[in-house]
């Protein structure tokens, strides 16, 4: 079991920021990505549909031996990790609860922010997990939603992004709180320009970071990381734009996609 790969999927690209933490964290162990770019974005569509997309993928993976599943989705997590975790015969983790879990442990105030998409944030999941571990946090949310597509650009560290970043961060700018929680995938891909802006006295929770740590622990527990010696090949796949997710995404994971595959997830032979 320990050879087989892990799972992870996303609506689309963001989840390629968990892809590359988990490398960092699971250097022998293979991947396999779901990206849903024909369905992106899942966060204006109901919970139901988020289900039914999720449970679809799920069943994807697992018909390829899978021995774990990473929700890299937050719409996902927020929405249908509960149902995906009784349906599944192996581990599945989301994003959400081990970005809360930091944050609860890194704030000295207990004044803790977070910033996600409009769907994100709606959900309320963020909130509710921090409660689960600080339930007298004082909770901040903001959604940004331009961050995402100035990430898919690359626009990293560009005047622009900046710009809009010292908007949405302004009520936190002289204070207010002492942790903040990047609650979207591809948040982590402009942490150095929002560690700058915020300064060195808020620190930064890179849920997809905390994710890695936390399905790293998972498979050690389990007995299930790959060999050492094991050489891996990670397979991405995606329902739509193969171009444009190997062109973007190698801007995400930091080195080229060379396995992209297009694929129905109602086949899973």
């Amino acid at each position: 079991m320990n050879r087989a790969p892990v799972g992870i999927f996303d609506s689309g690209l963001g989840g390629l920021t968990v892809v590359r933490s988990v490398v960092a964290r699971l250097p022998h162990d293979d991947i396999v990505y779901v990206g849903d770019t024909a369905r992106v974005p899942y966060g204006p569509k109901s919970p139901r549909t988020v289900r039914r997309y999720s449970h679809e993928i799920l069943a994807w993976l697992l018909a390829r031996g899978v021995k774990a599943v990473v929700v890299a989705c937050n719409t996902s997590t927020a929405h249908a990790l509960e149902s995906l975790q009784e349906a599944s015969s192996v581990p599945v983790l989301g994003v959400v609860d081990p970005g809360a879990r930091a944050a609860a442990q890194a704030t000295r105030t207990g004044r803790i922010g977070v910033i996600g998409t409009v769907g994100t944030i709606g959900s309320g999941a963020y909130e509710r997990a921090l409660r689960c571990y600080r339930p007298d946090a004082v909770i901040q949310q903001r959604a940004c939603p331009l961050f995402v597509p100035l990430a898919e650009e690359g626009w990293f560290d560009h005047p622009a992004t900046e710009l809009v970043a010292r908007e949405y961060l302004a009520p936190w700018l002289t204070g207010g709180i002492d942790t903040l929680v990047l609650g979207c995938t591809h948040y982590p891909l402009l942490k150095p320009l929002l560690g700058r802006i915020l300064g060195p006295d808020i620190a930064l929770i890179d849920s997809a970071e905390e994710t890695a740590i936390s399905l790293a622990s998972l498979l050690a527990n389990r007995g299930l990381e790959g060999p050492a010696d094991r050489v891996p090949s990670h397979r991405f796949a995606v329902t739509d734009e193969v171009a444009r997710f190997r062109e973007v995404g190698a801007r995400f994971v930091g080195a080229p996609l060379d396995s992209v595959d297009l694929v129905a997830l109602t086949d899973t032979e």
